[in-house]
């Protein structure tokens, strides 16, 4: 028991680690006025998930709680605790990608709100279906499909769930100002910084093989096919996005992303092969919709976390029943149509709890900064410092 306690410990600090990530990607894309903004809301979002999966969401999830004794805590070398740890890490990880599509415009204590909620309350709910067979959901598909859904890390629990919460969070706040101009001009606002936008991707890919690998829980379930199909996803997105991005850094950058956020359903079924091909097509779905998003939907995504989390997460979960299936190399034991039913019911409570947390907020509080303050950026109106002062 000891060794599974290191070894989820150590999967939950690399993913620790990637909220590093989630704070870089975001300070090197947004504009320099935001910047301070980006790092302190990384932060405090990952504080406040901590305290309402503690006492609220882990329970709802998985029906623990920690109301007993140190001593009860601690039996097994306290592995139930670093269990937490690790998801909640993941579930620190929707108020993470939320963040990048709101950025720039978003009040900071409001946000803060939604975090609770979503990481207390809306997000264990799904969580505790896919992961914890809640209502009997999985067991309905295994008698109907002849599988369960399948998402071994979070293509859609995770990635998709986060995207598609994004969505309606981005829609309900509106485009920052001057974004688009009433005749169709689009005004763009190129990355601030690439290298902080590259430190950050890189925290979160390396990162990522901590959130695969150590998503199996315990030393006897670990797989070296998970970490290959994550390193083989990674490789395809890059490339996909290279080619699909004609050489852009934002795009390069956000390309094993991509890969890896369609990989993370299948990564312990499916064949290498099965997973660069995952990859590649990930990377293509993202450059073309954060493009399209962007340029005729007119939805002002910023960092693209819809496109990224919500479209590849959806990707994943369904490329999961394809390429796990034994007739293209993987190991069995999926159904398409389980997938494509587990993925479709993430994506009905993820949209439905994103309009209602970000309809009621901005119903009640307010959402947005007002005009001056967005205009002044979201660090001196917020933060009353910048990123580089004088």
């Amino acid at each position: 028991m000891s060794q599974d306690v290191l070894f989820i410990l150590m999967g939950a600090i690399l993913v620790l680690a990637m909220h590093a990530g989630f704070a870089f990607l975001e300070l090197g894309t947004v504009r320099k006025k935001n910047q301070v903004n980006a790092l302190v809301k990384i932060l405090c979002d990952f504080s406040v998930s901590t305290i309402a999966y503690f006492f609220i969401g882990y329970g709802i999830s998985y029906g623990i709680h920690f109301f007993s004794s140190a001593k009860i805590l601690n039996m097994h070398h306290g592995y139930q605790l670093v269990r937490f740890f690790f998801l909640l890490t993941f579930a620190a990880a929707i108020p993470a990608i939320i963040s990048g599509g709101i950025a720039e415009r978003a009040k900071f204590a409001p946000q803060l709100a939604a975090t609770f909620i979503l990481v207390g309350f809306v997000y264990p709910f799904f969580e505790g279906i896919a992961w914890n067979n809640a209502f009997g959901f999985q067991n309905w598909l295994m008698n109907h499909f002849g599988a369960s859904f399948h998402d071994f890390a979070g293509s859609v629990v995770v990635h998709a769930f986060g995207g598609w919460v994004a969505l309606p969070a981005v829609i309900l706040l509106g485009a920052r100002r001057g974004r688009y101009h009433s005749s169709g001009n689009i005004v763009a606002h190129p990355p601030s910084n690439i290298p902080f936008l590259a430190l950050g991707a890189w925290i979160l890919l390396v990162g990522w093989f901590g959130f695969n690998v150590m998503s199996a829980q315990h030393i006897d379930g670990i797989s070296g096919l998970v970490a290959i199909n994550s390193l083989m996803a990674l490789a395809g997105g890059t490339l996909g996005a290279l080619v699909m991005g004609r050489n852009d850094p934002g795009f390069v950058h956000n390309g094993p992303l991509a890969g890896l956020v369609a990989i993370c359903a299948g990564s312990d079924v499916m064949h290498p092969i099965g997973a660069l091909v995952t990859g590649v097509i990930a990377s293509i779905i993202f450059v073309y919709m954060f493009s399209y998003v962007q340029n005729r939907w007119k939805i002002d995504d910023v960092l693209g976390v819809w496109p990224l989390h919500g479209l590849c997460g959806t990707w994943g979960g369904i490329a999961c029943g394809i390429f796990g299936q034994r007739s293209l190399g993987g190991l069995g034991g999926v159904s398409l149509v389980s997938q494509i039913i587990g993925t479709g019911l993430g994506i009905g409570i993820a949209l439905l709890g994103g309009f209602v947390v970000y309809g009621l907020l901005k119903w009640t509080v307010g959402i947005r900064l007002d005009p001056e303050s967005e205009f002044d950026g979201a660090d001196l109106s917020i933060h009353k410092i910048s990123a580089t002062p004088e």
